[in-house]
C-alpha cells in the first residue's frame, strides 16, 4: 500500500491545549468549578502525569508505524490524549455549571483526533486509543488527587514558589 504524504503541522498542534486551557480561564475569570485551585491543579498534574505516561510507554513499546511514514510512533495518538484529558477534566470542573461548556470540550479534542487522521498521521484506532487514556487518565488522576487533597486525606501538598512538598500525617 502507498504511504500518504504528510500534510504538515496543523490547528490540533495547538487546538489540544484549549480544553485544559479553558478550565483555567473559567476558573480565572471566576465561574464556580468543582475544585479549589490546589485541588485543580494537583488532579490536573496527576491526570496528565498518568495519561501522558501511559501514551509516552506504549508509543515506546509498540512502535507502530504512521501511516504517513515519517515515524514508528503512531498508537497511542499522544494529540488525542491530551485533548480528552483536557476535555475531561473541563467536564469535571463545570459540567455542574452547564453540559454544553463539557460537550464544547470534547468537540474540539474530537476536531484535533479528526485532524490527525485527516493529516494522515495516525489511523483511527490510535486516535481512540489516545481518547480512551486521556479520559480514563484523567478520572483515575482525579481518584489519586482527591486521596492527597481530599478533606479527610493523611496527605498535603504545599507550594511555596520554589518547591512542592507533600507531608503524610501518620
Amino acid at each position: 500500500m502507498a504511504q500518504k504524504p504528510y500534510h504538515g503541522d496543523g490547528p490540533d498542534d495547538w487546538l489540544r491545549f484549549v480544553p485544559v486551557a479553558s478550565a483555567y480561564a473559567l476558573k480565572a475569570c471566576g465561574v464556580e468549578s468543582a475544585s479549589s485551585w490546589k485541588r485543580l491543579a494537583i488532579n490536573t498534574a496527576t491526570s496528565y502525569v498518568l495519561s501522558c505516561g501511559t501514551t509516552w510507554a506504549l508509543k515506546h513499546a509498540i512502535h507502530e508505524r504512521r501511516p504517513d511514514g515519517t515515524d514508528n510512533r503512531a498508537f497511542p495518538s499522544g494529540h488525542a490524549t491530551v485533548a480528552f484529558a483536557g476535555a475531561a477534566i473541563l467536564d469535571k470542573e463545570f459540567r455542574h455549571v452547564s453540559p454544553w461548556i463539557s460537550v464544547g470540550g470534547y468537540a474540539v479534542a474530537t476536531g484535533v483526533a479528526v485532524d490527525r487522521l485527516v493529516r494522515n498521521r495516525h489511523e483511527w484506532h490510535d486516535v481512540v486509543a489516545g481518547a480512551a487514556i486521556g479520559v480514563g487518565g484523567t478520572w483515575l488522576g482525579y481518584w489519586l488527587g482527591d486521596k492527597i487533597t481530599g478533606k479527610s486525606s493523611r496527605y498535603q501538598v504545599g507550594f511555596d514558589g520554589n518547591c512542592v512538598s507533600l507531608a503524610v500525617k501518620l
